[in-house]
């Protein structure tokens, strides 16, 4: 496994669809970072596959076979720091784990994620597709965690009686509702690349959207194929209008000279004072003239 933060070979430029040089002339941006991984094995796939009782499909697979998983992160420098903010992540084959799996060690009446199964839940909007279940009757696998805002997850929605070889890409949220993302892994990747990893861009396809922060961040540096449904009118009236050209330019500016007036002798300084003291003085004298007809 070796980093690589600039210079990327042919072979990886075509593999992240040419992302680095996008983010790399972009204002702001001070590190571009893309773990190079070797090829998974295909005993490995095939020792996962036995495992889980079901088949990867064929574009993950494939995507196995070139990289064992997927790593690239970006920085913006603030104030000469760089500070982490796009995170682009697949799992490798060894931690596409099982999510919501009875594990050996757990107590016998300990809570689990399929306790959180209920009917009700099929009772919805028909254009909708059907949603995954944490109990036997799906199978979901962890492609990516998210930094902590969710999962993006691996579902084989039909289990029983045998699993069926069908994959959709879901995204699990943090309070535990499902949002339908792909029908493939391969138009996953695709979102995950043209998004550029920004913070929570999975929540661009939940009903509630991304956070107000997110938000900013989505204006300065927006995804390849925003959703302009995303930045809607109404979030306009509480997001600010950065300009990453301004926000992130030199602070080293070039000083600039104020003119100032030139000095004046003394001697006309004093005369200057003394015309003004008898100006005033004489407009003083005709305001009280003018009044003294009407006492």
């Amino acid at each position: 496994m070796e980093e690589r933060p600039h210079g990327l070979s042919p072979h990886l430029e075509r593999l992240t669809l040419g992302v680095t040089r996008i983010l790399e002339t972009s204002p702001g941006v001070a590190e571009v970072t893309f773990v190079e991984k070797e090829p998974a094995e295909r005993h490995a796939i095939i020792s996962w596959e036995q495992k889980n009782s079901c088949v990867l499909p064929e574009d993950l697979k494939n995507f196995y076979l070139m990289t064992d998983g997927f790593q690239m992160t970006w920085s913006v420098k603030t104030d000469d720091t760089p500070m982490p903010l796009g995170s682009m992540v697949i799992n490798s084959i060894s931690k596409l784990c099982r999510l919501g799996g009875s594990s050996m060690y757990a107590l016998p009446n300990a809570p689990c994620l399929a306790d959180l199964e209920d009917d009700s839940d099929e009772e919805g909007d028909e254009d909708k597709p059907e949603k995954p279940h944490f109990d036997s009757r799906s199978l979901i696998f962890e492609l990516d965690p998210c930094n902590g805002n969710g999962k993006v997850c691996l579902v084989y929605k039909h289990a029983k009686p045998v699993v069926s070889p069908d994959t959709e890409i879901w995204f699990l949220d943090r309070a535990l509702y499902w949002h339908f993302l792909t029908k493939t892994f391969t138009a996953y990747y695709r979102l995950l690349i043209t998004h550029l990893g920004l913070p929570q861009w999975q929540y661009a396809f939940t009903s509630y959207g991304v956070s107000p922060q997110a938000k900013q961040w989505f204006n300065m540096y927006k995804p390849i194929t925003i959703n302009t449904a995303l930045l809607s009118e109404e979030a306009d009236s509480f997001v600010n209008k950065l300009d990453p050209n301004k926000v992130f330019k030199s602070k080293n500016k070039t000083p600039v000279m104020k003119k100032k007036p030139p000095s004046q002798p003394a001697g006309a300084q004093k005369s200057h004072t003394g015309m003004t003291s008898s100006k005033t003085s004489s407009l003083v004298g005709n305001s009280s003239k003018k009044r003294d007809p009407q006492i």
